[in-house]
């Protein structure tokens, strides 16, 4: 390999170190339920909060509330992974590469 690919994969893997640090601060908000239940998730794909409304807590219903929450965490995951991939395009110039998104 030529030094110059050689510093050029270096300098790509520390943008990436980078970008990955800062997608730690990227936080997303999914919800389901018109808001009743909220997901908030960072660009890792990590859930950071969850909220649910007093009004959705059916004790005799408790499948009612998982999927609320199934929804809303769907739909954070979608939201962190737009996000990470916007992000990421910047960093990789559009690459797709392998297990980064």
């Amino acid at each position: 390999m030529n030094p110059s690919m050689l510093n050029q994969a270096r300098e790509l893997k520390a943008r990436l170190a980078q970008a990955q640090k800062e997608l730690d601060n990227v936080l997303v908000e999914g919800n389901a339920g018109r808001g009743a239940v909220k997901i908030v998730m960072n660009g890792q794909q990590k859930v950071k909060s969850v909220e649910i409304s007093p009004q959705v807590i059916e004790p005799a219903k408790p499948e009612k509330l998982e999927e609320l929450v199934l929804k809303a965490i769907a739909d954070a995951t979608n939201r962190s992974q737009k996000a990470t991939a916007k992000h990421m395009k910047g960093i990789t110039g559009g690459l797709k590469l392998p297990g980064l998104f």
